[in-house]
């Protein structure tokens, strides 16, 4: 972050948050099998001997899945790596039939960035860590069932985009504004359908609190936060329960934790993890993902044009300020209307749109009288 932004403090504290997001990737097809990808179809109807890793299988990489993980990367201004390893992630949870998930840990197929964002009319910038590919694991379903739960391996085997960022972040609205301007980001490049009720966009917070120039504090990850209100809520709650803690004498133990909507307060679901927990190694079924220059030039010039190159676009062919142009590049048919609009109202190169504008904002100004 800017040497120049100034400390937000709440009773003293400095909040630090980090985010982890995993963006479904648009493949017709799973990340490792040929196994379609259907919300809402009936429970276990969509996984393959591939997906579960029965005896004699071998997943074959998703191309398509490659293909977005690049283009998110050129849209972020990420480094794509030319070689990438996929390693085994070891857990054993009921719904992770195989025991492992296969992820990306030393090498990710995205390296670096940036996401930039207004907060109010201040300019904020969030640096990205990494982004890596990865396969969703299923779901264990709870509310049906009587005393029991259920197991629907319909999602295993889903391509995921986990996009991690530095802690960067230091309030409960720069996150917010941070998780809407990357869910524009992927949804405008159309990599994801950003659907976050079905899943598609699952946001992980990590929350620490400390005194200002203090090291880092302990984190506690809210997962699966899929409302922005939500979001804004589950943070703020962490932030003043740490700082309680802090303040009563207590230590923060690191964990992962749950937002219940209905209390509006954050649960520890379970202590958390390490990545040497995880026991990390080398898929051996898998070999390095090799990615050529003359793909990733196929795949940008086939992109369209990115929110922020036509925000900044508009700065200079319409004279708009820096916030108006990244305010009207929230969403390509809100872009659109406004250059129809700017054209129709100015000339062919919209150069006369200040004007238009200013002569709209008298009108305003005279119907209002």
């Amino acid at each position: 972050m800017s040497t120049k932004q100034k400390t937000l403090l709440v009773q003293g504290y400095e909040v630090v948050i980090g985010f982890e997001t995993h963006a479904q990737l648009s493949t017709q097809s799973k990340i490792f099998s040929r196994a379609p990808i259907a919300f809402g179809a009936e429970p276990n109807t969509q996984a393959c001997a591939v997906d579960l890793a029965l005896p004699g299988t071998l997943p074959v990489m998703n191309k398509g899945a490659v293909a977005r993980a690049i283009e998110f990367g050129l849209a972020v201004g990420s480094h794509i790596a030319e070689e990438s390893i996929f390693a085994r992630k070891n857990y054993f949870y009921p719904d992770l039939p195989k025991g492992y998930q296969i992820s990306q840990f030393e090498i990710p197929v995205v390296q670096g960035g940036e996401v930039s964002f207004f907060v109010g009319d201040e300019k904020k910038t969030v640096r990205l860590v990494r982004a890596h590919l990865e396969e969703d694991a299923g779901k264990s379903l709870h509310e049906d069932f009587i005393g029991q739960s259920g197991i629907d391996l319909n999602r295993a085997g889903t391509p995921l985009l986990e996009i991690v960022t530095e802690p960067d972040i230091r309030s409960s609205e720069e996150a917010v504004a941070y998780a809407k301007e990357l869910h524009k980001i992927v949804t405008w490049i159309g990599i994801c359908d950003g659907n976050m009720q079905e899943g598609s966009f699952r946001c992980d917070a990590n929350v620490s609190v400390r005194k200002p120039g203090a090291p880092l504090g302990t984190r506690r990850e809210i997962k699966n936060l899929n409302s922005f209100k939500f979001m804004q809520q589950a943070i703020d709650f962490e932030v003043r329960w740490q700082i309680e803690q802090i303040e009563d004498g207590f230590e923060i133990q690191q964990a992962t934790v749950l937002f219940d909507p209905d209390t509006g307060e954050t649960r520890a679901m379970r202590t958390k993890e390490d990545a040497a927990d995880y026991r990390y190694f080398p898929d051996p079924d898998l070999p390095p993902l090799v990615i050529g220059r003359d793909w990733v030039a196929r795949v940008q010039a086939e992109m369209t044009e990115l929110p922020r190159v036509m925000a900044a676009r508009f700065v200079a062919d319409y004279g708009l300020p820096e916030y108006d142009a990244t305010t009207l590049t929230q969403s390509k048919a809100m872009a659109a209307y406004f250059e129809a609009a700017a054209k129709a109202c100015g000339q062919a190169g919209g150069h006369d749109w200040p004007h238009c504008r200013q002569h709209h904002q008298q009108q305003r100004s005279q119907a209002s009288l």
